[in-house]
This record gives structure tokens, C-alpha cells and sequence, in this order.
């Protein structure tokens, strides 16, 4: 059987076409596996916009290092997340500085809207609460762990002294304080351990407040 030179050239061309279309497209996946095409719309503003926010304890106020999403409907420029400062402020670009520690997110959201009828109409605005860092009580003295705790949820003197590790062999049960801070108003609030621990006037073991301080002597 004789075949042609023309034939076999022929034959050599395709193969040589099917492996460069080959080449081509694993090319083209390894690019777009290095550099992925962003989906319509994910641009930072949008992808803060979507992140839910915490689930909020009653009679929540924002508090110093707290994270806050600001949005604003459909303005990406006014969009973003900000830090509670220690000065209890929020810094948003054009509005500048705003007070947010001891408003609710609603109120909040209420005094941006204010502040940004001077640069939009009618703003939409929603304050979303990403991270709580404010809520914390504090433990002192003879415990295994003194320091600062998240206050999550509800909590008594008693777990607290459990969250830090329990008293120390030198700490004085009996006299047990609760510094706490209401309406400006410093109260010193008394606990004892050993009668609480054996069912005692159970009323000293009182719920914890953000800003509590115990101190066990």
C-alpha cells in the first residue's frame, strides 16, 4: 500500500493543531486558577455589606473596641468596617468623627443618617455589629487567673471566679468585693464565697455587668 507524503503531512499538521489547542487550554485553566475572575459586585464595600453581624445581649450599647459595619445602601465609598476608639468614637470617611459608645445600633444609625443628609439624599444606612469587644468584667486578687473576661452572655460571681481558675489557698472567702459603676454612681457590693458555696444567702451571687471589677482579697 503506498501513501502519499502529502498524506502523512496532512496526518502530522492535525495531530500538531490538536496538541497546541491541547497546551492552549491547560494554559488558560492554570491562569484562570491563579488569577480567578471576580464575581460581579465583590469588591471589599460589598463583601462587608454581606458579612452578618453577633447576636446582640439584651440591653446591648456599643462599647469601646467594638467592630461595627457601616453601610450604606448602594455606596460603596461610604461602606466599611470601624473600630470603636478608646475615646468612644468612629471615624467615617467624609462624615469625620462620630460618638458610638453608648448608643444602641439603631441610635447610631440614626445619627449617621444626620450627619450624611449633608453630603446625600435621603441616606440608607445599616449599623451592623460584627464583633463585641466591650462587654468584659474583671477579676483581681487571690484567684489562679486574674485578668479581664468576655462577658458572652449572663454570669455570676461565682462562674467568674470558676472562669479564672478559683481562689488561691491565701484568699480571704469572706470578703469579696464587687466594684461596679451605675448611672456614674461607683457601689461596692459585697460577696462571700464560703457562704455562697455552701447555699447560703445565694442572693450575693449576683449577675455581672459589663465594667464589674471583683476583687478577692
Amino acid at each position: 500500500m503506498r501513501v502519499s507524503c502529502s498524506s502523512v503531512s496532512g496526518r502530522v499538521a492535525a495531530a500538531l493543531a490538536v496538541c497546541a489547542l491541547s497546551l492552549a487550554q491547560s494554559a488558560a485553566a492554570q491562569s484562570g486558577a491563579q488569577n480567578p475572575v471576580s464575581a460581579p459586585g465583590s469588591t471589599p464595600a460589598a463583601a462587608a455589606s454581606a458579612r452578618p453581624g453577633v447576636e446582640l445581649p439584651a440591653e446591648y450599647v456599643i462599647g469601646s473596641e467594638d467592630v461595627l459595619g457601616i453601610v450604606f445602601w448602594r455606596d460603596p465609598d461610604m461602606t466599611g468596617d470601624v473600630t470603636v476608639r478608646p475615646d468612644g468614637k468612629i471615624t467615617l470617611p467624609l462624615i469625620g468623627d462620630l460618638t458610638a459608645i453608648g448608643h444602641t445600633p439603631e441610635s447610631l444609625k440614626e445619627l449617621i443618617v444626620k450627619a450624611a443628609t449633608k453630603f446625600q439624599k435621603d441616606p440608607t444606612v445599616t449599623v451592623v455589629v460584627r464583633t463585641i469587644n466591650s462587654r468584659k468584667v474583671f477579676i483581681t486578687g487571690e484567684v489562679t487567673t486574674p485578668g479581664a473576661y468576655q462577658l458572652v452572655g449572663p454570669r455570676t460571681v461565682m462562674q467568674l471566679i470558676a472562669l479564672a481558675g478559683g481562689l488561691t489557698e491565701y484568699a480571704d472567702k469572706k470578703s469579696i468585693t464587687i466594684n461596679r459603676v451605675e448611672n456614674g454612681q461607683a457601689r461596692a457590693l459585697k460577696f462571700n464565697y464560703a457562704d455562697v458555696a455552701k447555699g447560703k444567702n445565694l442572693s450575693q451571687n449576683i449577675v455581672l455587668k459589663p465594667g464589674d471589677t471583683v476583687i478577692v482579697p
